[in-house]
Parts: structure tokens; sequence; C-alpha cells
């Protein structure tokens, strides 16, 4: 019963972890370098991430600065920039890249608020599966006779106990985030 209950733990966990991983790639008006996180570039014929090729530094609030330790892989870097999803053009001085990100305009803001909430509901979603998973795990264990009705009642409220705090995890993360948002 408790391995059904630390899986389902883990399994909550690892929907907060990708759901700030999520938010870390929203751009919120200032310069991140976890927008470029899902950004690849072809380098010798194996798509390999930005940071694993260039120094990726804040210079100023909303500039980011791409220094490549090869300069030969400055314009493919570049070029894979301009095709992703990210909507800023780098500056290319020759050495280095430049993002500059431009401040957000209420309407973006707004959008970006519903997208937040869309992520945080599709986490909690994910929360309320697992929960299901292990509920359907302990009424089989039931079942089989291996727990009794108490240890089934017992074992749901934990489990319903561990989806609330974790479903108030999510929407503290996401005011967070919208607030962040709002405030740029």
């Amino acid at each position: 019963m408790k391995t059904v209950l630390k899986n389902a733990e883990e399994r909550m966990n690892r929907r907060i972890d990708h759901l700030n991983n999520e938010y870390s790639a929203i751009r919120a008006g200032r310069a991140n370098p976890a927008v470029l996180d899902k950004v690849t570039v072809d380098y010798y014929g194996a798509p390999t991430p930005i940071n694993q090729l260039a120094a990726v530094s804040v210079t100023e609030a909303r500039t980011l600065m791409i220094q490549p330790w090869d300069v030969s892989v400055l314009t493919p870097i570049e070029r894979a920039i301009q095709m992703s999803d990210v909507g800023i053009n780098p500056q290319n001085d020759g050495k280095a890249l430049r993002m500059v990100f431009p401040p957000l305009t209420e309407e973006r803001r707004k959008e970006l608020v519903k997208d937040v909430k869309e992520l945080a509901e599709e986490a909690k979603v994910g929360i309320r599966n697992v929960r299901r998973d292990a509920v359907d795990k302990f009424k089989a264990m039931k079942k089989n006779s291996e727990i009794t009705e108490d240890d089934l009642k017992q074992a749901e409220k934990k489990t319903q106990d561990l989806t609330d705090k974790f479903v108030k995890e999510i929407d503290a993360i996401a005011e967070k985030k919208q607030k962040e948002i709002m405030s740029i």
C-alpha cells in the first residue's frame, strides 16, 4: 500500500516539475535563457541544444547574449532561432548573437495568462489521473484480499489528501506566474 502511495507521489512531483519547466519557457518580457531550451541546432548532423554550443547569458533585463565557443556555428544558431517559435530575431555582430525582448503588450499578457491557466489545468488533470490510477490499484488489492475495506478507505483518503496538496501547489505556481506576467 505504501509503495502505491509513494509511486503516486513521485508521479505527481513529476507533473509539478513538468509544469515548472513549461512555465520557464514562457517568455514574460524579461530575457530568460530557458526560452532557448527547446531550440536545437544541426551541429555536424546531430541536433544539439544551444546551451551545449554557446554561453547563454542575460546582459540586461531584456537582452540575451549567445556567445558560441566555435564562431563557425554562429550562423546555424541564428538560423535555428529564426526557425523556432521563440518569435525574436537575433542580431548577429559576427562574434555573438543578441536577442532583445520587446516589452509585452496588454493583449499579449492576457494571452500568456490564458496559456498559464491552460497549462495549470493540464497539470491538474495529470494529477487527477495519477489519483485515479492509485485508487484503482487499491481497489484491485481489496478485490484480491490483500487489504481490508478499512485499509481501502484509508488509502483513498490519503490519496485524495495528496491530490489536494498537489492541486494547491499547482494553483500557487500558476498564480505566481500570472502575477509575474501582469506586473512586467
